[in-house]
């Protein structure tokens, strides 16, 4: 049996990514031997982890790798998030022991300093790239990670010091959508050390969609970039006092918005278990983004559509790319007139069953386990 090493660096505050990292453990591990290796962000001294961080190496990170391929003898492996605790050292201890490597890309960290294009003043009628490659200064000046300079800093020089790293290896690179490999090709990599591979889902639950509860769910950061005033106000436009916006999750903006909208259906959950998340979106009319950012794959909208629940979403990034053609209920970014037209759909329960069953149809087979598996075991089967 092949011996798979999964690699990853956690979030502090757990995340999409984090889930999609565990899925596809348990998926691979039907298949393969599969051993994954976390470093966890609980930063004890900044200075000296920004010191191995400017230079590229986390010799701990770097140590704890090494004694897990002395031990493990991985035939491949496969890495997710490297900031901060993990560092670009990785691919060198990879690289000295001639282990085939299998890079995930599930953002844009490498080019923003908010991961998907935004910025932290960010207003919202475009999206933003105003740190890219070579303009550093932007996101340093305005603090745009963490409000910190140091910390803008060092995730700014990590993003050029990685995106050098992808020009230059040979490794192959796997992105979540179409739309981030033709970014990638754009901006120089090499087409054929790219593929698609997005995450696996796995969270059905409960009985089949029916449509007909009186809620929409928004589950994610209650802040600014993630369009959630925006949201709120083409919510209270549509003006249907018999569905309930609920909202979940934590973010800057929460007390703010909460003090604002005291409405009785307007809902604010706060953050809840992930199982708690699932059962809403499964009982849900339909679940709802409206996101000002560069999206990849929004675990949320594809978790609904496993599920049949429509979602409403913004035509931004590879979001569309999870769903059927002409699907009915995605909004041209930024107009929330549009959005306002595809909240007065919810009130239409067979046409909303049947864009459900359309969903559920397109992801099942897009995101078919057997699929994945075989296009993984291309890169297992590689030679060079």
């Amino acid at each position: 049996m092949k011996k798979v090493l999964i690699i990853h660096t956690k979030y502090r505050n757990f995340g999409g990514e984090d889930t999609a990292v565990e899925n596809e453990a348990k998926l691979f591990s039907k298949y393969y031997k599969v051993k994954v290796l976390y470093f966890h962000n609980n930063i004890t001294s900044y200075v000296n982890d920004s010191i191995s961080f400017i230079s590229r190496k986390n010799r701990n990170s770097m140590k704890v790798l090494q004694n897990e391929i002395d031990e493990f003898q991985p035939d491949i492996a496969y890495v997710h998030n490297t900031w901060f605790k993990g560092s670009l050292g990785v691919f060198k201890v990879l690289h000295s022991n001639n282990i085939k490597t299998l890079l995930k890309l599930h953002n844009f960290r490498y080019r923003c300093t908010k991961s998907y294009f935004s910025s932290k003043h960010f207003e919202g009628s475009s999206t933003c790239e105003a740190c890219g490659l070579e303009r550093k200064k932007v996101g340093i000046l305005n603090k745009y990670y963490l409000d910190s300079y140091l910390k803008s800093f060092l995730l700014i020089h990590y993003g050029r010091k990685y995106f050098k790293l992808l020009t230059n290896s040979k490794f192959y690179i796997l992105v979540l959508t179409k739309f981030h490999k033709d970014y990638l090709i754009n901006n120089g990599i090499d087409e054929s050390r790219l593929d698609i591979f997005p995450n696996h889902i796995h969270t059905k639950i409960g009985s089949d969609y029916q449509s007909g509860s009186n809620y929409l769910v928004y589950a994610g950061r209650i802040s600014k970039e993630k369009g959630i005033i925006d949201l709120i106000d083409a919510f209270i436009k549509y003006n249907n006092k018999k569905i309930t916006l609920k909202i979940i999750g934590d973010g800057p903006l929460l007390k703010k918005v909460k003090s604002k909208y005291s409405l009785k259906n307007i809902e604010f959950l706060g953050e809840i278990t992930n199982n708690e998340v699932l059962k809403e979106i499964r009982e849900a009319r339909a679940v709802v983004t409206a996101t000002k950012l560069l999206e990849g794959q929004p675990m949320l909208l594809c978790e609904a559509s496993v599920n049949g629940v429509p979602s409403i979403f913004p035509e931004s990034g590879g979001i569309s790319e999870f769903f059927p053609k002409n699907y009915k209920f995605s909004f041209k970014q930024f107009d929330y007139s549009d959005l306002f037209e595809k909240l007065n759909l919810l009130d239409q329960k067979s046409f909303m069953l049947e864009n459900g069953k359309k969903n559920k149809e397109f992801i099942d087979s897009y995101l078919d386990e057997k699929k994945l598996i075989n296009s993984f075991e291309k890169y297992l089967n590689k030679n060079d």
